[in-house]
């Protein structure tokens, strides 16, 4: 549908069209990766309003020029006066929407912590084009309307998030201007605070800008508002948090470095996957033939499966992430595969008695929550990220614009499973920025929003591009599927066993043989957002090029130069 985009100078990829252009301004102004990325990133909670918020969520990669690797979760935990029993004595087992999901907001600190100590710009800078698209407007895409349409009455259980999504007593319509001034003046105050003690230096003033939102006046109007409805975030749980930098997880596959978050969110699973394509063997199987899909999908299954049974928060929990990537464990998963029947479920744990969740009576809908942003600047910094978090699931903050993180929603109500709720603990997130090294030079930040559909849609973009040779937009553009055999990250958590989703432009005859092979089959549109948007760029050095590649699935686009 697009061409991939060639430049020799720097390159962005973004969810919305607008962040993009943001973030290469920044590069063009002589910003790094860090400085533009920070940028998209902020940009997007005001651009992808229904899936993004500034008060989210927002896991960041950052690999420098010189070679150095870091992740910064950008994941709040549970409020520490949290009852960990509280939805399994209180609701039956269920999460409400509302405050009860309510979890630390970590993106404004993850966005400065990754400018103060790999960026050169201050927090305004960075956070200036979204002030601007917050205070002017911009135009709503189809996309964006149709999420304000299918949520409509979500929206209006809460007056202020009515008075913010519907000031015209409806939906924000296709190609109407949307407002967010309240979250503009937020912004802006923390802008205001790190320009007042800039005097002091850079990092006092980005020093200052946090600390406007966590232990400030916006910390005081989170907390109260909290407690009004019901919650338990307190302004001690938000003068007290700070993201954390954590350990990548880097895996070999062919001739590349693998670089993932770890089992704190989904992103190991990319990982496992890939290990097990590898060990299963593609032979010569064509590009989306029935075999390969199937192939892929029984893959997937073992890799949700141990996503199932053992990701979690490992400082609460024993992951045995090493276990799952081992050889051994590979050579079990990949075994269990029979090329000829599909799984009629996901499989069994390995290692212990559990017990397989229980089948959703009926379809859903599956949230398709978060963006994504990736840049790489001319002096080989690459920046990867995922902000995220709905506004329709839990109150507007009056006079705020922000919803607190409500990323409470992919912890399990059962304290007892790996990613249950407990007070202090980080949900197990769906949001899993990655970066591809290859031993050429080569570096490709990439990722997607879509929740369960994330690691599906970027292992088939990575076996596209460098399995079939496919080009960087040749290999998001291409059909994909998605496995929903496994209890989705998101409350209710509804499990669709052998159920197999396809986009619209796969042949009839693709359809009839996976069918008698045993999977179960929903068609999506030709282009459906739900199976995810990868975005990419890929910096070759021995060429000198960058070549982009922005998802058609949503506004997504690529600039480089």
């Amino acid at each position: 549908m697009r061409p991939t985009l060639y430049g020799s100078r720097h390159a962005v990829s973004a969810g919305h069209y607008l962040a993009s252009a943001a973030a290469f301004s920044i590069l063009e102004a002589g910003g790094n990766a860090i400085d533009a990325g920070c940028c998209a990133g902020i940009a997007l909670a005001v651009l992808h309003p229904d899936e993004v918020n500034f008060a989210g969520v927002a896991p960041i990669m950052i690999r420098t020029g010189a070679g150095k690797i870091v992740t910064i979760d950008g994941l709040g935990y549970w409020p520490k006066a949290f009852p960990k029993d509280l939805f399994m004595r209180e609701y039956n087992g269920t999460q409400p929407l509302g405050v009860l999901r309510t979890v630390v907001p970590a993106a404004p600190d993850a966005w400065i912590t990754a400018l103060r100590d790999f960026g050169t710009m201050s927090f305004g800078d960075a956070a200036a084009a979204a002030i601007r698209f917050a205070k002017e407007g911009f135009a709503v895409g189809e996309f964006l309307a149709n999420e304000f349409a299918k949520h409509e009455e979500d929206y209006r259980r809460w007056p202020s998030n009515a008075k913010l999504f519907q000031p015209q007593g409806r939906a924000v319509k296709l190609n109407e201007r949307f407002v967010q001034t309240d979250l503009a003046a937020t912004i802006q105050f923390m802008a205001d605070e790190e320009r007042a003690a800039a005097t002091k230096g850079r990092a006092a003033g980005l020093e200052a800008a946090r600390a406007a939102f966590y232990a400030g006046d916006i910390a005081v109007r989170i907390a109260a508002h909290q407690k009004e409805e019901g919650g338990y975030l307190s302004f001690e749980d938000l003068a007290n948090f700070h993201t954390r930098y954590e350990e990548p997880v880097i895996t070999r596959w062919r001739d590349f470095q693998v670089v993932t978050c770890g089992p704190w969110c989904q992103g190991p699973m990319l990982a496992q996957a890939l290990l097990m394509v590898e060990r299963g063997g593609l032979g010569e199987l064509k590009h989306n033939e029935p075999a390969y899909i199937h192939l892929i999908t029984e893959i997937l299954k073992g890799a949700f499966a141990d996503r199932e049974y053992h990701y979690g928060d490992p400082r609460f929990v024993e992951v045995g992430l090493d276990t799952l990537l081992s050889a051994e464990h590979i050579a079990k998963r990949v075994t269990g595969i029979d090329r000829k029947v599909a799984m009629p479920d996901m499989p069994p744990n390995l290692y212990h008695n559990s017990a397989i969740p229980k089948a959703a009576t009926t379809l859903s809908e599956r949230d398709p929550d978060t963006s994504y942003l990736c840049v790489v600047d001319r002096w080989g910094n690459a920046f990867s990220a995922t902000p995220s978090d709905a506004s329709w699931r839990a109150p507007v903050v009056p006079g705020l614009g922000i919803v607190p993180s409500g990323r409470g929603t992919q912890s399990r109500p059962d304290p007892n499973h790996p990613s249950g709720v407990a007070p202090g603990k980080r949900p197990r997130l769906t949001p899993n920025p990655a970066i591809l090294l290859r031993d050429d030079g080569s570096v490709m930040p990439f990722g997607a929003p879509g929740g369960d559909a994330q690691v599906q849609a970027m292992l088939q973009v990575v076996l596209n591009a460098f399995h079939f040779g496919m080009d960087i937009q040749e290999a998001i553009d291409a059909p994909r599927f998605i496995s929903m055999s496994f209890p989705n990250s998101f409350a209710p958590y509804n499990h669709y066993p052998g159920l197999l989703g396809l986009e619209g432009r796969f042949p009839a005859s693709t359809l009839e043989e996976l069918a008698a092979l045993g999977h179960k089959l929903e068609e999506f549109p030709a282009y459906s957002r739900r199976l995810a948007s990868v975005e990419a760029v890929l910096y070759q050095p021995k060429t000198g090029f960058f070549r982009s590649g922005a998802d058609p699935r949503q506004p997504a686009y690529a600039i480089t130069v």
